[in-house]
């Protein structure tokens, strides 16, 4: 989780530096995630942060987010204008938007989109860690066409399963099946290249993919060493087998050279 976390973070701040933070970010499948508080913490908001995931999910952050002030009150400090919007399954402020919608019907989700102010003609990141696994490869392959077609100037950025062919990657499946979670898009997940050409074939301009070991290596090793003492690692092995089993992808398309 930490080489996920550092490695889905430096990707992000490379893109708010490079717009100086004029754009805008639509995190899919956003759960419980906390990326808009620290990004306010740091000072790196984007023009608008949008977070989109089931209604009953949703409902349930909101729900959060209302009784606890460390939560709300972020939301009231970046917003400005009218009061705040809020009902069971969304929430809209000028600089923070939670949407309920389902990602696999794309007219739906960019309707809530806009209603909640997107600006498709700005620089736009999109964030989705472990989302399109759960998806068929038709409904993440329109997912992905949607975002490329949508937004002139945007990055997307995928967290999620890679080299799933071999027994290691089987024994993961069947563990979760064990648990009725079916991975419905597994068979995009064969390869690194398997994951860069569903970027490339459905609009994406460029597309890069690397294994989370490959991740944990660039990251500042003096934190890694207190990272490993905090948590003690007695099976690198093992370890490693599954760094080698999630990836961080990312792609672009670009009208103005950014």
């Amino acid at each position: 989780y930490y080489a996920r976390v550092h490695g889905v973070s430096y990707l992000i701040q490379a893109f708010l530096k490079k717009t100086e933070c004029n754009c805008q970010i639509v995190n899919l499948g956003a759960g419980m995630d906390t990326l808009f508080w620290r990004l306010k913490d740091e000072n790196l908001l984007p023009r608008k942060y949008f977070e989109v995931d089931f209604p009953m999910i949703v409902a349930r952050k909101i729900h959060n987010i209302k009784s606890k002030p460390p939560l709300s009150k972020p939301i009231m400090e970046s917003h400005s204008g009218d009061s705040l919007l809020i009902d069971s399954h969304s929430l809209d402020s000028s600089r923070y938007s939670l949407v309920g919608a389902d990602l696999r019907f794309s007219s739906d989700l960019e309707e809530k989109l806009k209603k909640h102010n997107l600006d498709t003609h700005l620089p736009t990141l999109l964030v989705a860690e472990c989302v399109l696994v759960y998806m068929t490869p038709q409904q993440s392959a329109n997912l992905l066409k949607w975002a490329a077609s949508t937004f002139p100037v945007a990055m997307f950025i995928n967290y999620e399963q890679v080299n799933m062919t071999d027994r290691f990657g089987q024994i993961m499946i069947e563990n979760l099946q064990r648990r009725q979670c079916n991975l419905a898009g597994v068979e995009v997940c064969r390869s690194l290249d398997s994951q860069k050409e569903r970027l490339l074939l459905n609009g994406w301009e460029t597309a890069h993919a690397i294994d989370m070991m490959k991740v944990y290596s660039f990251l500042p090793q003096a934190d890694v060493k207190r990272i490993e003492g905090l948590e003690f690692l007695d099976e690198k092995e093992l370890f490693e087998q599954l760094m080698q089993h999630y990836c961080i992808c990312w792609a672009s398309k670009d009208s103005s050279n950014l």
